[in-house]
């Protein structure tokens, strides 16, 4: 099964109507988003925490890493950039931290506030290769506006 993002636009506005705290709306839409999709191994947030480090938020999935710095990983530079990163194969992308084996692709979305401030990052691992494309990552965009950008 694949995600519809139109769908789920529907589904997380009806579940965080007037919710404003930023770790319930993480947990939700983590929890929504890792069972929408087959290819969705690892679901979940890693917060930013200030001195240029992520730490883990709520998630679905196996264990994640606790702390991300940003200067290393998919995440980290996420974070560092403000852009999203969409990675094929993460065994080919330059410091990727293992901390699933198991993890084939991955995309990585910074999570920004209605005043513009980093919240955060969006982190979806697959155990399948090229898991993600250019619609995964517009509709996961959208779908981090609509809840955390109002």
């Amino acid at each position: 099964m694949r995600i519809d993002y139109d769908d789920m636009s529907r589904t997380l506005a009806a579940l965080t109507d007037g919710e404003t705290d930023t770790i319930a709306l993480m947990a939700t839409m983590a929890c929504e988003l890792h069972h929408a999709d087959d290819r969705f191994d690892w679901t979940g947030f890693y917060r930013a925490v200030g001195d240029g480090m992520l730490r883990i938020g709520p998630y679905q999935g196996a264990h994640g890493c606790l702390a991300i710095p940003y200067s290393r990983g998919v995440c980290g530079a996420a974070a560092r950039t403000g852009e999203i990163q969409l990675v094929d194969d993460v065994d080919a992308f330059p410091g990727h931290i293992a901390c699933a084996s198991s993890t084939r692709s991955e995309i990585v979305l910074p999570v920004w506030s209605g005043a513009g401030a980093l919240l955060g990052v969006l982190d979806i691992d697959s155990d399948q290769p090229a898991a993600f494309d250019r619609r995964d990552a517009e509709g996961l965009a959208r779908l981090l506006a609509q809840t955390f950008a109002r």
